[in-house]
């Protein structure tokens, strides 16, 4: 890769910054639930379900729509498993079964949030050789597991290895209503002395994963499987990997898993800087095969104990811009340094990510799209709308929801797009003079053709008209006696709160992104109420 190339890229990213972002891309992060360091942070259930909704609030509302949720952890669960026991950080004690199912309330809220919701599933290692779920892992089954140190790791050149994986994910994927699986350390562990040649344990390696796909595939075809590999697949003609690879140094043939269809998405860890970062994103991109590669930012490094203060936040802007240019998303690692704002980069993504995205179809599964909604209507506030009849394996559809000045509207424009992966056919909106379309999308994220609507203008749109005394305002209605409103909340049509701000004359709108925005009021018992719609143009 000419390096020349590389500063082109890095260079039309700049361009590109605040322009239009893509309809189709993943914007994920990683939720780590080891020893609680991104959740739970409390072993007492109420307040777990308060921390995991208000992540996923603010995860929500800097544009992620896809979550990986550390499900297997080390031979341990944080769901009620019947192959494996609980892992200590929900209750504080190994083995002890929680209250509640944490899987299904991350699923269930991350749907609620129009987010997907994939169970990471860490594969190979299982703790510490005395820990529980290395320990009981023994004793089941003493000929799979080999010690490596004080820790323990499933043999991955044993056959058992794979069917013991696959008869993991199966129970997860019959259970639950995942988006995806997600393997972690699908590999030969670092320490591993590989006794094999290179080409025998890639071997071993593919086998794990055919097994997997299998088990998945068979059971909800939709779901997508995916992975982490390392960060640099092989050495390159120009750049080389400085030893560490995926191919070679721990032979996950990563690249050949999207070539031969075992896998639906790549989520490779690039923790890197420059051109130990851009020309492998670039390899990546160029064999994915017309699948799903999404960089995988080690963005902890921003933390100066993580990082030695060495890295900066132009550092990982440069790496998402060009990531986008190349059609390829980003993830986070970790949820909590993002979520804390470390450096800014918080705040960098929700502007970032200003309009709604949708993950990438799965056109490589062979499924027809669905056709499209029929009898598009507006009565009053609420947008409705015909299901489709479409008969398929999957057990329901969504509906997309797009407004436009123009008509018809384009769906292919993203900032045309106000609500998301929607299961209900209504939905509350402006009559602000915007036309509306409506799309059915299956769970292989295939769209059906749009059903248009043309309308007017109407009373309950509050005017967009800027203040003209400075450009950054519009006019709020009047509190009046009856409204109790100390705050008024700005939210997408899809109930993404995008700002909140205290109630006044005027509200400011210079920082939001063009779109249609709805208001709702908050008052002093934490009441809330729909005071109207605005929309944005500029």
């Amino acid at each position: 890769m000419n390096k020349y190339i590389v500063t082109l890229l890095i260079f039309l990213s700049s361009i590109t910054l605040w322009g239009q972002s893509p309809k189709y891309e993943v914007r994920a992060a990683w939720l780590t639930t080891i020893g609680g360091i991104d959740w739970p942070h409390s072993y007492q259930a109420e307040a777990q379900k308060r921390e995991l909704t208000n992540t996923l609030d603010l995860l929500q509302q800097a544009g992620i729509n896809t979550i990986l949720v550390q499900t297997r952890v080390r031979g341990t669960t944080i769901y009620p498993s019947d192959i494996e026991p609980w892992d200590g950080c929900i209750t504080g004690t190994p083995g002890k079964r929680a209250s509640y199912d944490p899987l299904q309330l991350c699923i269930e809220e991350c749907h609620k949030r129009n987010m997907e919701c994939h169970a990471w599933m860490v594969t190979i290692p299982v703790g510490k050789w005395n820990n529980l779920g290395c320990k009981q892992l023994r004793q089941k089954h003493p000929r799979l597991i080999k010690r490596i140190g004080d820790d323990g790791y499933m043999d991955p050149e044993q056959a058992e290895t794979g069917d013991y994986l696959a008869r993991m994910c199966r129970e997860i994927v019959s259970r639950y209503d995942v988006d995806g699986i997600h393997l972690d350390y699908i590999r030969y562990p670092e320490t591993w002395k590989i006794k094999v040649s290179r080409a025998k344990g890639r071997e071993y390696i593919t086998n794990i994963v055919r097994k997997v796909n299998l088990a998945v595939k068979s059971q909800k075809p939709w779901v997508k499987l995916s992975c982490s590999p390392i960060g640099k697949y092989d050495d390159l003609r120009r750049y080389r990997a400085g030893g560490w690879n995926a191919r070679t140094a721990v032979c996950q043939d990563a690249q050949a898993w999207l070539q031969n269809g075992l896998m639906d998405a790549l989520f490779p860890m690039m923790y890197f800087q420059d051109n130990q970062f851009f020309p492998f994103a670039i390899d990546w991109q160029e064999q994915s095969a017309g699948r799903m590669v999404i960089p995988g930012l080690g963005i902890y490094f921003l933390d100066p104990r993580e990082g030695n203060g060495k890295w900066t936040l132009d550092q990982f802007t440069r790496q998402m811009n060009v990531s986008r240019n190349l059609g390829m998303g980003h993830c986070f690692f970790r949820t909590k340094f993002f979520i804390d704002n470390i450096k800014g980069i918080y705040d960098f993504t929700r502007h970032f990510n200003r309009t709604p995205a949708l993950v990438p179809p799965m056109t490589w599964a062979g499924q027809q799209a669905p056709t499209e909604p029929k009898a598009l209507n507006l009565k009053g506030n609420t947008l409705s709308w015909q299901a489709s009849q479409d008969r398929s394996d999957a057990p329901y559809l969504f509906y997309n929801i797009y407004a436009s000045e123009d008509f018809p509207v384009d769906i292919t424009k993203a900032e045309n797009l106000v609500a998301t992966r929607l299961r209900k056919t209504s939905l509350l909106v402006p009559v602000c003079g915007k036309n509306y379309a409506v799309t059915a999308m299956n769970r292989y994220g295939q769209e059906s053709k749009p059903t248009q609507l043309l309308l007017n203008a109407g009373s309950r749109y509050i005017a967009p008209t800027i203040n003209k005394t400075d450009g950054r305002h519009i006019a709020l209605p009047p509190k009046g006696a009856a409204l109790d409103a100390q705050y008024v909340i700005i939210e997408t049509l899809d109930g993404r709160q995008v700002d909140i701000r205290p109630y006044g004359k005027t509200l400011r709108v210079d920082h939001l992104p063009n779109g249609i925005y709805q208001l709702r009021s908050l008052g002093k018992k934490g009441r809330n109420h729909r005071i109207g719609f605005f929309s944005l143009k500029r």
